[in-house]
C-alpha cells in the first residue's frame, strides 16, 4: 500500500472518529428524504486544528504538478472557503520564499442561493492558475459552477479537490479531481418510503 493510500485510509477513519462522517444512522435531511449517512460540516470546522490536519493530508495526496502550478486556491462559502484559505497558507509554507505568496479567493452566495465571485476576486484570479476545492463533493454541480465563474473571469482551473467525495457526481470539471476520502453513501429514501421509519428506528440526534 502506498503512502497516499495510507493517508486516505486513515483520513476515512478519522472523519468517522471526529463524527464528521456519520454512518449507519437514521438521518432526516430536512428536504423530504431520510438516509443512513450524514456529513456534519460543523464537526469538521469547529476546531481549526481539525481542518488544518485534513487540509495538509489533502495536499499530501495531490499531484505535485497541480500544487506547483497553482497561484490561487479558491472555494465556495463556507466550508470550501475555509478549506481553501487553510490550504493556501499551507502551500506557502511548503514553497520557496522567493515565490509570490499564494492568493485566496472565496465564492459567495447570491440572492438566488447560487454562487458568485465578487468583482474584487475576479480581478485577483484573472490570468492566474487556480486550485478549486470544497469540503465535500455531492453531485459536482457546485464545483462546476465555480469553475465556470473562474473561466469567465479569465482564470485557468488546474485541479479540483475535496476532503470527502460521496461518489455521486453527475457533472465533472475537465481537470484532475482529488479526494482525500471516498465513501459511497447508500440510497436515500422519501420519508413515506423510509425503511428505518417503518422499523421504528429513531431519528439520529446530534
Amino acid at each position: 500500500m502506498s503512502r497516499k493510500d495510507d493517508i486516505r485510509q486513515q483520513a476515512l477513519k478519522d472523519l468517522q472518529k471526529e463524527e464528521v462522517l456519520m454512518i449507519n444512522g437514521h438521518f432526516d435531511f430536512g428536504n423530504g428524504y431520510h438516509g443512513r449517512v450524514y456529513l456534519n460540516p460543523h464537526q469538521l470546522f469547529r476546531r481549526p486544528s481539525t481542518i488544518w490536519r485534513f487540509a495538509q493530508d489533502l495536499l499530501d495526496v495531490m499531484a505535485a504538478s497541480i500544487l506547483d502550478a497553482a497561484e490561487v486556491v479558491a472555494g465556495p462559502v463556507t466550508g470550501g472557503a475555509l478549506l481553501a484559505h487553510t490550504m493556501a497558507g499551507l502551500l506557502d509554507s511548503r514553497r520557496e520564499i522567493t515565490r509570490p505568496a499564494m492568493l485566496f479567493a472565496p465564492f459567495s452566495v447570491d440572492v438566488h442561493g447560487g454562487h458568485t465571485l465578487s468583482r474584487f476576486y475576479r480581478g485577483q484570479v484573472a490570468g492566474r492558475k487556480v486550485l478549486l476545492v470544497d469540503d465535500v463533493r455531492n453531485t459536482g454541480q457546485t464545483l462546476r459552477r465555480c469553475a465556470d465563474l473562474l473561466n469567465e473571469a479569465g482564470a485557468f482551473v488546474v485541479g479540483t479537490g475535496q476532503i470527502y467525495d460521496r461518489m455521486e457526481a453527475i457533472v465533472e470539471v475537465d481537470v484532475p479531481n482529488v479526494a482525500l476520502a471516498e465513501y459511497k453513501a447508500p440510497e436515500n429514501y422519501p420519508v413515506a418510503e423510509c425503511p428505518m421509519c417503518r422499523s421504528n428506528q429513531p431519528i439520529t440526534a446530534f
